[in-house]
């Protein structure tokens, strides 16, 4: 039995040899990436900004104070198919790390069966039966195995983190889109009171005329000008349709199943939480995932440089064989082995120096992407904090402008009444207040766009750092 001790004493020490095992990834540090201080478009408020990625997320859509919209986020979540196969991608890199762990440790079968064999020159058959477990290991003594491991764990944090950033990107088309839909509501109230408007218009021209006050072209130009609103009127009903069908797409609804009633337009322009430049990389989830893909890549090297070692195994077996089944318990049935082998490859022409290359250059590309995506995320940062600056002062500026082309429209349609104006006067002015209406409308839920497409560029929202909310 002493050979039997010796083996087994050898593959403990390949145990333990495994355990303390050095591993051949490189030391891994973040890329450096230039950032700076704070964000050159950003608000006053803004500057107050401190580092808080401790702080937990909230649901960011609920500073818009709309129980539709909410409850069309929780759907959304429950139900894109988007969201779904992110999830299912995570799920399935959760379980490439299992299997890879699996490979750490010895595998174990256990086995069972009988044999009938015969020839010519035996005097009848032979039969046998065996019975025996048997265990196989390699070890993991230059941490290729392991290296492999914190691959397949740096892949499913991308994973995660990629399930992250869809998440966001699902949430923010459905508010982008809902706000866009009530902005188009909005609209249609506004041409819908405008068209009223019109056929008074038409009916006191049609008197006028009728009475001999007004020439026809007066009545024709009214005519013409209620049948463009009505027109307009249901250009936008098609475009609030398209919205919707969008809408149940997101929400995983056919869109013959999916509709959203008009209802009052919440025109609320919630204020963005302040960040700092360098909390992109912590709170952006497309940031995070290029930096796991970095890391990925770095552990993918050691797995490549393991390769120039020797592989050495160890298996055992123990069982017992006999005539019979019956047999099998009976004294001097009882067989085993147990042994080491080793392998080592003295020649591949470059093959394992090319993977290494390979490794080593794949590193670098995942270091130039999450250089690219840092950078990506800073400009966009930058864009969302001028498109909203830009907007609000868009929209004060044009609901004044609509404010007064109302003003304007009463007036030419007075003195057109008092016979000091013609009615081309009064068209224009309607045309005018129409376009006003509508711009005053638009630049405000271009406001609502950018708050949801700057809050998407910093990663989501925290609601502790919330400056007094607007209107």
């Amino acid at each position: 039995m002493k050979p039997v001790r010796h083996l087994f004493r050898g593959a403990l020490a390949l145990l333990a040899a495994s355990a303390v095992a050095c591993s051949l990834v490189p030391a891994y540090q973040r890329p450096e990436v230039k950032i700076p201080a704070s964000f050159r478009e950003a608000p006053a408020y803004w500057g107050t900004a401190t580092p808080a990625d401790d702080q937990p997320r909230t649901a960011w859509w609920q500073a818009f104070d709309d129980p539709v919209l909410d409850a069309l986020e929780v759907e959304a979540t429950a139900s894109n198919q988007g969201i779904a196969a992110a999830l299912a991608a995570y799920d399935g890199a959760q379980a490439v790390v299992r299997g890879s762990r699996a490979d750490l440790w010895p595998g174990v079968t256990a086995g069972i069966g009988t044999t009938r064999a015969g020839g010519s020159g035996l005097s009848g058959p032979a039969r046998r039966a065996t019975a025996s477990v048997n265990a196989s290991w390699t070890p993991d003594l230059f941490g290729g195995l392991r290296a492999a491991v914190a691959q397949d764990q740096a892949a499913a944090l991308a994973s995660r983190a990629s399930l992250g950033n869809v998440l966001l990107a699902i949430h923010a088309e459905v508010a982008s889109d809902y706000l866009l839909l009530r902005g188009l509501d909005a609209q249609l109230d506004a041409y819908q009171a405008t068209i009223t408007g019109y056929r008074r218009a038409v009916a006191i021209t049609a008197n006028r005329y009728r009475a001999g006050v007004a020439p026809h072209a007066d009545l024709l130009q009214a005519e013409t000008t209620l049948h463009d609103a009505s027109a307009q009127l249901l250009e936008m009903q098609r475009q609030r349709a398209v919205l919707e069908h969008a809408l149940a797409m997101l929400l995983g609804h056919p869109p013959a199943d999916f509709s959203l009633v008009g209802q009052a337009w919440a025109a609320r322009i919630p204020p963005v939480p302040a960040i700092l430049p360098s909390e992109l990389l912590q709170r952006r989830p497309d940031v995070a995932a290029a930096e796991r893909d970095v890391m990925a890549t770095n552990a993918a090297i050691g797995v490549q440089r393991a390769a120039w070692f020797p592989s050495l195994g160890v298996t055992g077996s123990k069982g017992r064989s006999a005539q019979t089944l019956g047999d099998l318990g009976s004294e001097g049935s009882a067989v085993w082995s147990l042994g080491v082998t080793g392998l080592i490859t003295l020649l591949d022409w470059g093959g394992r120096s090319a993977r290494v290359d390979q490794a080593r250059a794949a590193y670098r590309q995942a270091v130039a992407n999450y250089r690219q995506v840092v950078l990506g995320a800073l400009q966009q940062t930058e864009d969302g904090l001028a498109d909203l600056s830009s907007y609000a002062g868009q929209a004060g500026e044009l609901e004044a402008a609509s404010a007064a082309a109302d003003k304007v429209e009463q007036m030419m349609l007075n003195q057109y009444l008092a016979g000091v104006a013609d009615y081309t006067a009064v068209v224009t002015a309607q045309n005018t207040a129409l376009a006003a209406r509508r711009a005053a409308i638009a630049a405000t839920v271009q406001q609502q766009q950018a708050v949801v497409a700057l809050t998407q560029a910093i990663g989501g929202g925290w609601d502790d750092r919330l400056p007094p909310a607007g209107r």
